[in-house]
C-alpha cells in the first residue's frame, strides 16, 4: 500500500520540491501551508508520516508537533523536521516536542527519500 506523507511548509516552492521528490519515489504526498492547515487537513485524511518546517506563520512546526503528540491518533506517527535551522538547541527543542528526525534545507533528494523510506518501514 502506498504511504501517505504530509509536507507542511509556508513556502510553496519547498512544498512542491518535497512533493516532487517523494512522489517520484512512489509516495503519495499531500501538503499544508502551516500547522493550522495541517491539523484541519489531518482531521479529514490521516497520513503515515509528517514532514514539517519549523518557522511558519499562524502555527510553527514545534507547536504543530506538540499538538499532534497530544492527540492519541498521532502519538505514534513519525514527524520529521525539514528546516533551515541546524543548531543543537533547535534540534533539542524538536526532540523534546516529539520530532522523530531532523533534516536541514537545502536537502539532498536521495537522503530525503532514504530517510522517509526508513521511517515509514
Amino acid at each position: 500500500m502506498q504511504k501517505r506523507i504530509m509536507a507542511v511548509d509556508d513556502s510553496k516552492t519547498m512544498r512542491d520540491l518535497v512533493a516532487y521528490t517523494l512522489s517520484s519515489a512512489g509516495f503519495q504526498v499531500v501538503s499544508a501551508e502551516d500547522g493550522q492547515q495541517a491539523l484541519s487537513s489531518l482531521d479529514r485524511s490521516p497520513v503515515d508520516l509528517i514532514i514539517t518546517d519549523l518557522n511558519m506563520p499562524k502555527m510553527d512546526g514545534l507547536s504543530l508537533i506538540r499538538s499532534l503528540r497530544n492527540d492519541p491518533k498521532y502519538r505514534a506517527v513519525p514527524i520529521l523536521m525539514l528546516t533551515t535551522e541546524g543548531d543543537a538547541q533547535k534540534k533539542a527543542e524538536g526532540r523534546a516536542a516529539g520530532a522523530t528526525g531532523w533534516l536541514v534545507k537545502p536537502f539532498d533528494p536521495a537522503k530525503l527519500i532514504e530517510l522517509v523510506t526508513r521511517v515509514c518501514a
